[in-house]
């Protein structure tokens, strides 16, 4: 008797343990498929103008080309696929923060006020930085690297790039370039946690400069400028994540002492 008695309680027991996983399901789809419906939503209203996007983002290139010149299709079916690949990254790229908006929206229940008040300005900025990045590698990096490899060549070489090519260069860049500019968050993030101080990342910066360009090395195309023109962003923005660091240890300081 007293094995069927405590059987219904231990049914109830995993079905109540059950029925949060599956909420929790239930709500993770939803979210994702917001997500998914918001990128769907940009590209078909990019779709229509997938060459002239195509034609922006080629424009730094294009720009340095002699006079005539212009870019050629290797593949069958490159002229159709390159544009349709850029605008589908491109609605991945604007719905960002929709997409964090939905993420943000599931887990922010499990977290506690503090923890929503420092979340929402570090998940702004790392869209904003990450835009940021890539705004630069567009307007300054691109101009500057295609000058270089246009001019260094043999003068009876002439430039005709692959459309397909390209956009695999220049998505690379952008990611590149996107990512390394989070990386004042990831340093404010590694202070605030406690995993490092100040002071140790600072006594370290001959090793972080040295990683910043073996990254360069291994992000960007084989050659010294592009290189370069990521690894001396990523050290100064790592300089600047140290002094958000820096800022915050200050402040708390002041503030144990004002409680002492």
């Amino acid at each position: 008797m007293s094995g069927s008695s405590h059987k219904p309680q231990t049914d109830r027991q995993e079905g109540g343990a059950q029925a949060p996983l599956i909420e929790h399901l239930v709500e993770l789809r939803s979210r994702l498929m917001r997500a998914v419906i918001a990128i769907v939503v940009i590209f078909l209203a990019l779709y229509a103008f997938a060459n002239d996007i195509y034609g922006f983002v080629a424009e730094p290139l294009m720009a340095l080309l002699p006079e005539g010149s212009q870019m050629i299709a290797t593949e069958v079916a490159s002229p159709f696929l390159a544009p349709f690949k850029l605008t589908l990254v491109v609605s991945v790229f604007i719905a960002i923060p929709v997409v964090l908006h939905q993420a943000w929206a599931f887990v922010a229940p499990g977290l506690y006020d503090n923890e929503k008040s420092l979340a929402i300005p570090l998940l702004v900025s790392s869209v904003g930085l990450f835009y940021a990045g890539a705004a630069f590698a567009y307007y300054v990096v691109f101009p500057l690297l295609f000058s270089f490899f246009t001019q260094t060549g043999p003068d009876n070489i002439t430039v005709m790039t692959d459309i397909n090519q390209y956009l695999n260069f220049v998505l690379k860049l952008f990611f590149a370039f996107g990512v390394a500019f989070e990386i004042p968050i990831a340093t404010f993030l590694l202070i605030l946690s406690g995993a490092t101080t100040v002071a140790s990342l600072g006594s370290k910066r001959p090793y972080i400069l040295l990683g910043c360009f073996v990254v360069g090395m291994v992000l960007t195309p084989p050659d010294v400028v592009s290189q370069s023109l990521l690894a001396v962003p990523m050290y100064l923005l790592y300089e600047i994540g140290l002094l958000f660091g820096r800022l915050v240890g200050n402040r708390r300081a002041r503030q144990r002492a004002d409680d002492a």
